[in-house]
């Protein structure tokens, strides 16, 4: 990534830092990632349309993760009678990716950069957003690793192409995602009301390979049937935006949308995914803790995404 090396110097802003995720080590050097799991903050929200504040969902999400750090031992689940992330699972956390204010460009390679570090070490790469835009340079950084299919929870379709020159905003992801020779198809979940893809939009991500649900959609086809939709043996890039659940358990978020998902109805896709598919890397977007004034969406949050670390490496542990 020339022109975007971390050997010349951070920038560094005041928004940019870190309290471990699930309190795992902290990794500062990103050539020394020896871990089953990276997680990396990508605290970026200016491709937001709306209300701005998930440059600060990291540091959030790493906070309300703390409430479910229950040692090396891991966690029992007793509905499963499975133990989560125990021992033999390895997690660290690299910090965040270096966020330029105003420089979108710059600060979505540094964030490609990271992703690129995590799975250049092996480790599942785990990025927590920013607003969705973030995704985009997570997707370019699986170019050549491919082929991946975008498994997607959301109440907007991101599929804008251009809008007044913008290209790279919250809106745009998933049609960037679709240009990309390495990304098969997407299965987007959770899609609904009124959205900000015109009606172009849908009709160019179905040509593009987008397998499109509502909630209401979701639910009459039940876990098996929305299952029964991704490619068998397609290998999972699972983005999460938290719009995608209902307001009423996840306020803080920029582009709120009632009458999305519950939390065991994701929750049972995710393990369902994880069961049937090789997930090969994570980002949840889109957390604005200034709206979220009970701390749940960011409570929420963390633990959509150790449930989900626990269902992909409990389904490697028995495969």
């Amino acid at each position: 990534m020339s022109g975007h090396s971390y050997d010349t110097g951070r920038l560094n802003l005041p928004f940019v830092g870190i309290s471990t995720f699930g309190k795992r080590p902290y990794v500062a050097d990103w050539s020394a990632i020896r871990a089953d799991v990276a997680v990396m903050g990508a605290p970026f929200d200016f491709g937001t349309q709306f209300r701005a504040g998930a440059r600060f969902g990291p540091r959030a999400v790493r906070d309300a993760s703390t409430l479910f750090s229950f040692g090396h031992a891991g966690a029992y689940d007793h509905e499963d009678d499975a133990i989560y992330l125990g021992p033999e699972v390895t997690m660290v956390d690299i910090g965040d990716a270096d966020i330029v204010h105003t420089d979108t460009e710059s600060s979505h390679a540094n964030i490609e950069t990271g992703v690129r570090a995590m799975l250049n070490a092996g480790a599942l790469p785990v990025v927590i957003g920013g607003d969705h835009s973030v995704n985009i340079p997570c997707i370019r950084a699986f170019a050549g690793r491919g082929p991946i299919h975008i498994l997607q929870i959301d109440a907007h379709l991101d599929f804008v192409d251009v809008r007044h020159g913008v290209r790279h905003g919250h809106g745009n992801p998933m049609r960037r995602a679709a240009e990309q020779d390495h990304v098969t198809g997407l299965t987007q979940l959770g899609i609904r009301n009124v959205s900000s893809t015109t009606k172009e939009g849908y009709d160019a991500a179905r040509a593009m390979g987008a397998d499109i649900l509502s909630v209401r959609q979701v639910r009459a086809l039940g876990v098996a049937g929305v299952l029964a939709r991704i490619p068998a043996g397609a290998r999972l890039y699972i983005t999460i935006d938290i719009d995608g659940f209902c307001p009423s358990i996840a306020p803080g978020t920029g582009t709120p949308s009632h009458g999305g998902f519950l939390y065991y109805e994701v929750l049972e896709i995710l393990q369902a995914a994880a069961k049937a598919h090789a997930v090969v890397g994570i980002d949840l977007v889109e957390v604005a803790p200034d709206y979220d004034h009970s701390g749940s969406t960011a409570i929420l949050a963390a633990q959509v995404l150790l449930n989900l670390l626990g269902f992909i490496f409990h389904a490697k542990k028995i495969a």
